[in-house]
């Protein structure tokens, strides 16, 4: 990359063998169901989590959308958190097109939804009441520092969801973070999951899409949702080249990125000008803040540091967000500790 961008790791680029793949790929119309590379990748991708079958669309919030017309219709109800990226990031679609109501649980510091909260919030049978469809949980938690959620607490949430017919839905955008972070199987981890929306274009350093799995039946109807949306593309199997690159080579080395956050928190927590809370950096994404008597605002020190070609995201007067990716190598967090240094001195 030309910078060290730590705004999100939205921000990668494709490597070299994804350009390169992308170039060489077999293509087909894949609304005939005729792209091979996507054919692939959706079959790949549902085995690697343990699920039946895939569905490739355009981006994340495609995914989470379709994943959420296909298991609630218009006036019903979905539980999901307060925090939780389809909610706040993602342009009310669930209620501007799907006319699905969402019904908000407190996000906890750990990233879980309480238990006692879920099943209050279930509706009973009761003819003044939206029908509770669905439960969502997003893993990992990236409101509160992209924090991982384990195996048993979503199989608690999945054995809730299965007792009163309600599905669950996993939005795991960075489902591979969490994996990473936890040492298990991706596919055990989401075991309790009906559906899980993962993304190749972040960490996973893909240009374009993310990936919906679940049983055959699922899928076959999601598929005309996103149909619908207008995600039936074509020869997408350019895209999808790279997206198996992602699924197979980068998801095995985002332990590097893990230590490289750490790197920078524990950096980050010598300067006197920096709070941050160590414990709570566990996979890629960190949050932190200026002190009050730092003499700089977040956006004005964002901004001062571009002049060391590094940028950062500020969130608000005090805070930021960093995200480390596969092109922040260690030698860039040191740069930016040195660009932070300078600028706070």
């Amino acid at each position: 990359m030309d910078r060290v961008d730590l705004r999100s790791d939205t921000v990668t680029w494709p490597t070299a063998d994804m350009r390169k793949a992308m170039a060489e790929a077999e293509v087909g119309d894949d609304v005939f169901g005729e792209d091979p590379t996507v054919n692939r990748l959706e079959a790949e991708a549902a085995e690697r989590l343990g699920k039946e079958a895939g569905l490739f669309v355009s981006s994340g919030t495609m995914g989470n959308l379709v994943a959420i017309l296909t298991h609630c219709g218009r006036g019903d109800e979905a539980i999901i958190g307060d925090r939780a990226h389809t909610f706040e990031h993602e342009v009310g679609g669930m209620a501007g097109l799907g006319g699905v109501q969402s019904h908000l649980i407190p996000v906890q510091p750990d990233g879980t939804l309480p238990l006692d909260a879920i099943r209050r919030a279930i509706r009973s049978e009761d003819v003044h009441y939206p029908t509770t469809r669905m439960i969502e949980l997003e893993n990992t938690q990236g409101s509160v520092g992209g924090i991982p959620i384990p195996k048993p607490y979503i199989e608690e949430v999945g054995a809730l969801a299965h007792e009163h017919g309600l599905t669950l839905h996993i939005d795991g955008a960075r489902i591979f973070n969490a994996a990473t972070a936890l040492d298990c199987n991706v596919a055990d981890l989401v075991e309790a999951a009906d559906s899980v929306s993962f993304c190749l274009s972040k960490g996973l350093c893909a240009p374009v899409g993310s990936v919906l799995v679940g049983s055959k039946d699922f899928i076959k109807h999601a598929r005309r949702n996103r149909k619908m949306l207008g995600g039936g593309t074509r020869q997408a199997g350019v895209l999808a080249a790279a997206g198996l690159i992602a699924l197979h080579d980068m998801t095995e080395r985002l332990g590097e990125d893990h230590a490289n956050a750490r790197l920078l928190a524990e950096g980050l927590s010598e300067l006197p000008q920096i709070e941050i809370d160590l414990d709570r950096v566990q996979t890629n994404m960190m949050f932190f803040s200026l002190r009050e008597d730092a003499g700089i605002t977040a956006p004005e020190l964002a901004e001062r540091l571009k002049t060391h070609n590094v940028y950062i995201l500020d969130m608000d007067e005090r805070t930021f967000r960093a995200v480390t990716h596969y092109w922040i190598r260690p030698e860039h967090v040191i740069e930016v500790l040195v660009a932070l240094q300078e600028e706070l001195s």
